[in-house]
């Protein structure tokens, strides 16, 4: 069983008006005196409305349902003490103001002077899901390997749909907020670790980037821990939906090692295809067509994934995550995603709405599984 970890994002929130607020520090010092949190649970992002959590390594998706629940609560706590709400959504729905200072940290001060602007409007939040990787060889080939499969992500785990109090028209802003940034989107195919890592380091001294930690790809290899990250999806609503993407990511990379999950190469992976496509999901999310890159052309998103999952590769011998997947996936296609419900509860209850919705998530429980007869059921 590949470990898997999980770091979330949250945006920190004026409990009336929804407006971004510089709290970080107020609400870390707060989390310091949680005893549910653990040292260096909690970390300062780049804005000072953001803050982000990390589990600790896990085997099983229990585990990071539990770990993820623990650390919601607490750290809603914290906020509460701070005077403020710890919100679960990709995008700051309303942005009224963009000027957050940034994190005293030298990393950030640094991005703020190349880019003022750019740095001002990362209120944003997503997930990043870490899935435990044998060797660099093998990182790289399942990077190759889940290229066409993270459109379908993007669609799934889309929860920013809202942006300066209106509709952006896109599920997931977050995506095309974040994709504005260099080295960004889908990455390139490499031929092996060391064109991955020839080809890194040449941006690095060609002055383009000033070290690896501007590698912003959807997929990367991790060069902190033996891991391979994706970071495509917005932060979720709730944990179940956080949950089933942490366990649909590692059915697929395990598919992946075994390999090619999607078929053999073809135009269908192609970079222009690969490019639209996720726009094209950031744009319609779980409710819209997604690029599938089984049939090579667009399909709803549920569909395509519950298609892609039904394959032997896998399907087999993957139960356990599967149990989490699998109803999930049909919740989101009765119900929709994160990004259908902002939307709904918006236009039903207004911003008091939106934002208890947001931020209950955070501090409401998960549903755990219950198994059924030939499938395995869900947080439900």
């Amino acid at each position: 069983m590949l470990t898997i970890g999980v770091e979330e994002e949250y945006l920190l929130l004026d409990p009336e008006t929804g407006t971004p607020v510089a709290r970080a520090e107020q609400v870390r010092a707060a989390a310091g005196l949680q005893p549910a949190l653990r040292e260096g649970e909690v970390q300062p992002e780049l804005l000072q409305a953001q803050i982000e959590v990390a589990t600790p390594v896990c085997h099983g998706l229990d585990e990071v349902r539990d770990h993820l629940l623990r650390l919601r609560r607490a750290l809603a706590g914290a906020a509460g003490e701070a005077g403020c709400r710890l919100a679960a959504t990709g995008a700051a729905p309303f942005a009224d103001r963009l000027a957050v200072p940034v994190t005293r940290v030298p990393r950030y001060k640094t991005m703020r002077a190349d880019a003022p602007r750019l740095t001002d409007e990362q209120l944003i939040a997503g997930m990043h899901v870490h899935v435990g990787i044998p060797d660099r060889e093998t990182a790289v080939t399942v990077l190759n390997r889940l290229r066409p499969a993270l459109p379908l992500l993007i669609a799934l785990a889309a929860n920013s749909p809202l942006w300066g109090g209106a509709d952006t028209g896109f599920a997931s802003w977050r995506t095309v907020v974040f994709g504005r940034w260099p080295v960004s989107g889908v990455p390139p195919e490499f031929a092996d670790a060391a064109d991955h890592d020839r080809r890194v380091e040449r941006l690095r001294r060609t002055g383009l980037i000033r070290d690896s930690g501007g590698i912003y790809w959807m997929v990367r290899c991790s060069d902190r821990y033996p891991t391979i990250e994706v970071r495509a999806m917005d932060v979720q609503l709730g944990v179940d939906d956080a949950v089933m993407l942490a366990g649909l990511i590692r059915t697929l990379v395990a598919a992946a090692m075994d390999g090619d999950l999607c078929g053999p190469p073809s135009a269908r992976t192609r970079p222009e295809i690969l490019a639209a496509a996720v726009w094209q999901a950031a744009r319609g999310g779980s409710a819209g067509q997604v690029w599938d890159p089984l049939l090579g052309r667009s399909a709803r998103a549920v569909d395509s994934a519950t298609r892609l999952l039904a394959r032997p590769a896998l399907r087999d011998g993957r139960s356990d995550d599967l149990r989490y997947v699998l109803p999930v996936l049909e919740r989101f296609g009765a119900e929709g995603n994160g990004a259908v419900r902002q939307r709904r509860a918006l236009q039903r209850d207004g911003r008091e709405g939106l934002l208890r919705l947001v931020g209950s998530s955070c501090t409401g429980a998960a549903r755990r599984p219950v198994s059924r007869p030939g499938v395995g059921a869900a947080d439900r």
